[in-house]
């Protein structure tokens, strides 16, 4: 099966089937996508988007994001959430040109796995069971790299998805970041990206981040159960969800 999906304008949509979870179960493909902007889709890309069968639609930007860049069209079948799981929005400006991208990243991911925990735990509940469309779940943010990387993250964690797997699902988004320069530089003509760390996901940046979750509550499954309220019963739907049988 074909992981990512390939649009004129989307650059990091992705499928997150196939990855070995619990009692060997793969995540099943077709199921739960990860994604850039959706607010993006138009012509021919919305529909090829429509025909993923996607029922349900996460969007993890700040409303103020949406509002700016627009939201995924409307269309019949489709429940559309906007969960914005970060409260304190990156400031970029004046970064020195030496900075630890893995390091800052990381940094980041853990603001707002603190700070956005309710959240967080408000998108996993719909991941575990989006409603009355029994169709293919999508969760994106701006770049689908740091909002959307977490989310994946704890996800495919409770998924039983090992740690290596996860890391290396994060730091695909690095394929797509010379598209994002290519939209960035479009936007700003003769200009380059202050911050050397613009679009990248290095694999680093995620293991140091679920490093930091492990030495805190001893697990990235432990951070979902003592920090967000996660009980066996949401992970056994995700799991009845998203795993083969």
């Amino acid at each position: 099966m074909e992981r990512h999906l390939e649009f004129a304008r989307l650059h990091n949509f992705r499928d997150l089937g196939g990855y070995r979870g619990v009692d060997a179960r793969a995540v099943r493909w077709r199921r739960l996508y990860r994604a850039d902007s959706l607010g993006k889709l138009v012509g021919e890309d919305f529909q090829r988007y429509q025909r993923l069968g996607i029922r349900t639609v996460i969007d993890l930007r700040h409303n103020w994001e949406v509002a700016n860049e627009g939201r995924v069209p409307e269309h019949d079948g489709t429940t559309y959430h906007n969960i914005s799981i970060e409260h304190q929005p990156w400031d970029l400006t004046g970064l020195p040109a030496d900075l630890d991208t893995a390091q800052f990243l990381s940094e980041r991911y853990l603001e707002v796995a603190d700070d956005g925990g309710r959240e967080i735990r408000q998108v996993l509940d719909l991941l575990a069971d989006p409603g009355p469309h029994d169709g293919a779940v999508v969760f994106h943010c701006a770049a689908g790299k740091d909002r959307t990387g977490l989310i994946a993250a704890v996800t495919l964690d409770l998924l039983g998805v090992s740690e290596d797997d996860i890391v290396a699902d994060f730091a695909l988004t690095e394929r797509a970041r010379d598209r994002f320069l290519a939209d960035w530089q479009a936007d700003h003509p003769g200009e380059q990206p202050r911050w050397v760390g613009f679009g990248r996901s290095p694999a680093l940046a995620m293991r140091t981040f679920l490093d930091a979750l492990t030495g805190r509550y001893g697990s990235v499954r432990g951070y979902a159960t003592q920090q967000l309220g996660v009980d066996r019963p949401l992970i056994e739907a995700l799991r009845r969800r998203y795993l083969s049988s």
